[in-house]
């Protein structure tokens, strides 16, 4: 596959479309800011698209990355006309796997292959494409999607059917939430009891209390007040939601994870609409009456 649409380059789609690009692949772009697409195709280099359905036309894959599997319906609908038989329409938004599943049952009847391949690693590993792809879908469409997605990720794991990478993905972000506040309240706690927070942040990550947060975040976001990881609070509790359907509909009993869902949803309603999902940690902080202080030294 050469000629590839991309739509959606926001703080993630962005470096992950210029990966491409470097990698050779002919990449039309599209957004719902063309005034963002302009300053890509200037920037960075490919094609400028006026709409998704401009970008699909001749395109052996179609790729987005949007912020719900809402717009990726709405886009999918928009561009299965315009992309030819067998066409590999590659979703890696962080989606919800039941809707994933039927927007894939109505690409099918128009001949038009599906697979789901959410990432993590956040901004810093989507610009030296050294994602980690969680991948559902048919053998044989995985094998399709394969250059393209070694392209932006070196961690390539297949999953399962349709909709299983995107089940994964939400669960690892279950995970990462429920270790991001576990190990703010620890550090909460061990300041008022006289702990330095970066002396703390140290101890953790040479010890069995090292996690993904107290590595990547703690001291870059947190303790240096930035709160800018590029990833925001409103999709942490999406893909939270998420997680705790997949939980349903299993039939399995969440009460830790409803816990944690509820706490980030919390904080999100509390702190407001914009902000970044390390900013959590001030919810914990008014909680506890205090501010975690230590610089990023």
């Amino acid at each position: 596959m050469q000629r590839v649409a991309f739509a959606g380059i926001g703080n993630m789609g962005w470096p992950m479309a210029a990966n491409l690009i470097t990698a050779g692949f002919d990449v039309a772009v599209s957004d719902i800011s063309t005034e963002r697409v302009a300053r890509f195709v200037s920037e960075v280099g490919g094609t400028a698209a006026a709409s998704a359905a401009e970008a699909a036309k001749g395109a052996e894959a179609f790729i987005c990355i949007l912020p719900t599997s809402k717009e990726v319906a709405i886009v999918a609908a928009a561009v299965q006309d315009a992309l030819p038989e067998g066409a590999l329409f590659i979703d890696m938004t962080s989606g919800n796997p039941t809707r994933t599943r039927e927007i894939a049952a109505r690409l099918s009847a128009r001949a038009i292959r599906m697979v789901d391949c959410p990432v993590s690693g956040g901004v810093p590993r989507a610009k030296s494409g050294e994602l980690a792809i969680m991948a559902g879908g048919a053998e044989a469409d995985l094998d399709a999607a394969d250059a393209l997605l070694r392209a932006m990720g070196t961690s390539i794991h297949r999953c399962g059917s349709i909709g299983a990478g995107q089940a994964m993905k939400a669960l690892n972000n279950l995970v990462s939430a429920g270790g991001f506040l576990i190990g703010i309240e620890a550090l909460l706690i061990g300041q008022k009891f006289g702990l330095e927070p970066g002396l703390m942040v140290d101890v953790l990550n040479a010890s069995t209390g090292m996690n993904n947060s107290t590595q990547k975040k703690f001291r870059q976001f947190v303790l240096s007040r930035r709160f800018d990881s590029g990833f925001g609070l409103d999709l942490m509790v999406k893909d939270l939601s998420i997680a705790i359907e997949v939980g349903k509909e299993a039939g399995v009993p969440t009460p830790l994870a409803a816990l944690t869902r509820e706490l980030w949803a919390a904080a999100a309603t509390h702190l407001g609409p914009g902000e970044d999902h390390t900013a959590v940690a001030k919810l914990s902080e008014r909680l506890a009456n205090q501010t975690i202080t230590g610089g990023n030294s």
